[in-house]
């Protein structure tokens, strides 16, 4: 390989860039409208644009990632994690293209990301598992028919994708229909495919899986365990590695059935198979992700294995150069740095960047994928960065984390790191007397910190282009002009920011006995729960905002006649009215 595009955008980009380099690999970068001046834009050997703003117009868009393949002679593609690097059709479609594609073949793509054939492989290699539907339910009916016959909880999850979208956990029958919906309707969105299975869930379960390589020359390797049980709303946001506080016995059995799947499936290429550890012991297989992990960096941390590295090898076709049996040393801690407020609920905050200063230091790394003054867009996920910290064992990680969690400043966004900075201290997750208690839904059930709300953030700028159509030396050539330069120079002044949203008017504001409900952040109305018109109960949810891949409903504040203000689909500022409720 000699030209390597990436498929993708943010830190795991810039990730891929910077590995190619060391490598002596030429990259090749691609970006939608609000990416144009975007880290991974400017650290890339070349950059094409995909004339489009958001992800279906751009980073989802196959003809227009194998056009810039093309126009730019890479050979390669790397399609990161997210977006399309888990579509069996993009893979083949590269590979059709006379590209190598790296990454699993197609077909371990499409039979381990359909969630009901990874469960038929798991059980068949004699893989953990608990009950659950062979196939997708095609109806709420069919799922409360299951949770009838095997008890709540349950898990609602996309059989196609990953990174938790389309995933629901639902622990009262009531609340299945809701849940159902909004998982088809999420999966639909995120990956094309609405379908969905269903599943017995764990109680107060930890979420532990195994990273993975595979090489064509029929190794398969597994490189130690990791935690990801701190999550909110199905999103990790730190993870660790080794798993801590599970016994040798576990740990094998989670290698060894993760080798296992694998093999199996004849798997080449990184991946991770995940599992669930019930309170009670019960551990269960989760599913294959068919891709490099955005927790990869700990495992590297703890076994000197540079993961995307050996990606390159493997798909050029060469051995892996891990040995059979790969030694950790010390410990590693990842936390995701995602603008979030986690006084709001985790609500994302797409805005400018006004201050990023890292940490540094023994033991720390940060991958990151913005910079101060960058525009960050409400149209993709909520990750700015993730710092990585080592420590000879998991004290030492956890002492150097407050250090470096206390020295990392942003400013202009909202930022999870008042989250991160208490996680440091909480006996749950620093179990100093050994323990641990933290579980997949620790967060909204069991954290009783409290965090102050970040100042009001107004919405990025949206840094659309206009495209003219110019002649330079008798060649026809299109040129793509920001619309703020435009403006900027129609205006003869530089461009005036937004308004600053109220703190207090987040999601409603009160007028003469009326209530106006306000959009919380920038992002789209994805649906409305209820119609025009309809009395609606205080507290009831009536709307659904997406932005940064969550879907964040918006709720009644008193009882009331609803009012809509705006349609289903509709682009919305932050604090823009979406409609009234008449007491």
């Amino acid at each position: 390989m000699k030209k390597i595009l990436i498929a993708n955008r943010g830190e795991i980009a810039v990730r891929i860039i910077r590995a190619a380099a060391e490598a002596g690999i030429a990259s090749v970068a691609v970006y939608s409208d609000e990416d144009i001046d975007a880290l991974h834009v400017r650290l890339a050997d070349e950059a094409y644009a995909l004339n489009g703003v958001t992800p279906t117009e751009s980073y989802l868009d196959t003809a227009k990632l194998l056009a810039a393949a093309a126009h730019a002679g890479a050979d390669a593609i790397h399609p990161g994690y997210g977006f399309l690097s888990e579509r069996a059709d993009f893979a083949a479609a590269v590979i059709a293209a006379g590209l190598k594609w790296i990454g699993p073949d197609p077909e371990t793509i499409e039979m381990l990301g359909d969630k009901a054939k990874a469960r038929a492989l798991a059980a068949e290699v004699g893989a953990p598992l608990v009950p659950g539907t062979p196939g997708a339910v095609h109806s709420a009916d069919e799922a409360i028919a299951f949770a009838d016959k095997h008890g709540m909880p349950i898990v609602i999850k996309a059989i196609f994708g990953g990174g938790g979208r389309g995933m629901r956990v639902v622990r009262d029958r009531a609340e299945i229909a809701e849940a159902y919906e909004s998982a088809v309707r999420e999966a639909t969105a995120a990956f094309g495919q609405g379908d969905c299975l269903v599943e017995r869930f764990l109680d107060r379960p930890r979420h532990i899986e195994a990273q993975v390589l595979g090489d064509r020359h029929g190794r398969i390797v597994v490189l130690g365990t990791r935690d990801c049980s701190l999550q909110r709303r199905n999103q990790k946001l730190v993870e660790e590695a080794p798993a801590p506080f599970i016994d040798e016995a576990t740990r094998a059995r989670i290698e060894a059935a993760a080798a296992d799947v694998c093999g199996a499936a004849g798997y080449v290429g990184a991946g991770t198979v995940e599992f669930l550890l019930g309170e009670d012991g019960t551990l269960t297989f989760l599913e294959v992700n068919t891709r490099l992990q955005v927790e990869h960096p700990v495992t590297e941390m703890v076994t000197g294995v540079d993961l995307v590295q050996e990606q390159f090898r493997i798909a050029a076709g060469n051995p892996m150069t891990v040995p059979e049996t790969v030694p950790t040393f010390g410990h590693a801690i990842e936390f995701r740095i995602n603008a979030e407020d986690p006084a709001l609920g985790y609500l994302p905050t797409p805005g400018t960047i006004a201050r990023f200063e890292q940490p540094g230091g023994a033991g720390i790394r940060v991958d990151s994928g913005v910079y101060a003054g960058y525009a960050v867009p409400g149209s993709f996920d909520s990750m700015l960065a993730k710092l990585i910290v080592w420590g000879k064992d998991r004290d030492e990680a956890i002492a150097r984390s407050r250090r470096a969690l206390q020295e990392f400043a942003i400013e202009g966004v909202a930022t999870v790191l008042p989250f991160d900075r208490h996680i440091v201290t909480d006996p749950a997750f620093t179990a100093p007397d050994g323990t641990f208690s933290v579980h997949t839904r620790w967060i909204e059930e069991e954290c009783t910190a409290t965090f102050t709300p970040a100042p009001a953030i107004a919405a990025p700028q949206t840094a659309t282009l206009t495209r003219l159509a110019i002649e330079v030396d008798g060649r026809r050539v299109e040129l793509g002009l920001p619309d703020a330069l435009l403006a900027s120079v129609a205006a003869g002044a530089g461009a005036g920011g937004g308004a600053r949203l109220d703190d207090s008017a987040r999601d409603t504001e009160h007028t003469a006995g009326e209530f106006t409900l306000l959009a919380p952040f920038a992002g789209t109305l994805t649906k409305w729960q209820v119609t025009d018109g309809t009395t609606v109960a205080a507290g009831e949810t009536v709307a659904i905002i997406e932005a940064m891949k969550m879907e964040i409903p918006v709720k009644a504040q008193q009882a009331g006649t609803l009012r809509q203000a705006a349609q289903a689909g509709t682009a919305l500022a932050a604090s823009q009215t979406i409609g009234t409720i008449e007491p």
